[in-house]
């Protein structure tokens, strides 16, 4: 697909997950997921957590009765990312999720994705709130949302059973406050092509139309 220019079009774009689409997310988690985590946890733990977080089970009830919201990014037609907001308080959201599947790191999707989140709860809580999320403390992710405006709240070790703990810093930010909406907004179309360019240095002629937030 080319544009008037003849350049190749790369089509970045998101839209909400449902039920439908649990097998898609689960076939991103399975690389994306162990990519990020088998440096720091065990393999037992990685497949216990594995399938606590992205059973079939598990994934209805993260949708249904847990009232978690999923958002798919996509790569022309392909599915690369997804992330997961919950509502756990009147003025508190938690980031639940937040993954790209290793091929697409490094472009700058983990920023639109976590834009997609952003622009969910502004949608659904006008008023100002708080977003949290739990990051591994041996995980490198903890510069990419302090990049974003998140700052480390508090730290906790966290039983999910089968004698596996969760040791995470718990991050924070404020949303809808002045100094929220004078954050840097979502990433745009050229820096998203500046970064496919560093990437992938081959891809010259290419154009990147990215679906507005």
């Amino acid at each position: 697909m080319k544009n008037d220019e003849g350049n190749e079009k790369i089509v970045i774009s998101r839209r909400r997950a449902g039920v439908a689409d649990i097998d898609i997310i689960r076939a991103i988690a399975r690389r994306a997921f162990p990519a990020t985590y088998r440096d720091i946890l065990s393999p037992e733990q990685l497949a216990y957590m594995m399938e606590w977080m992205y059973s079939e089970e598990s994934l209805r009830r993260q949708m249904g009765e847990e009232g978690q919201v999923f958002f798919l990014a996509f790569f022309n037609s392909r599915p690369c990312g997804y992330v997961s907001i919950e509502k756990q308080e009147e003025d508190l959201f938690h980031l639940q999720k937040i993954y790209l599947s290793p091929d697409f790191q490094g472009i700058g999707l983990g920023h639109y994705l976590f834009g997609t989140a952003l622009e969910h709860i502004r949608r659904v809580h006008p008023s100002p709130c708080r977003m949290e999320l739990n990051v591994n403390r041996h995980n490198s992710a903890r510069k990419f949302y302090e990049r974003m405006g998140m700052t480390c709240l508090r730290s906790g070790d966290f039983d999910i059973g089968n004698g596996f703990f969760m040791n995470d810093y718990i991050m924070g930010m404020e949303i809808g406050t002045e100094t929220d909406l004078q954050r840097t907004s979502p990433p745009s179309a050229e820096y998203i092509y500046r970064r496919i360019q560093a990437k992938w240095p081959q891809n010259k002629k290419i154009a990147v139309i990215l679906q507005s937030f």
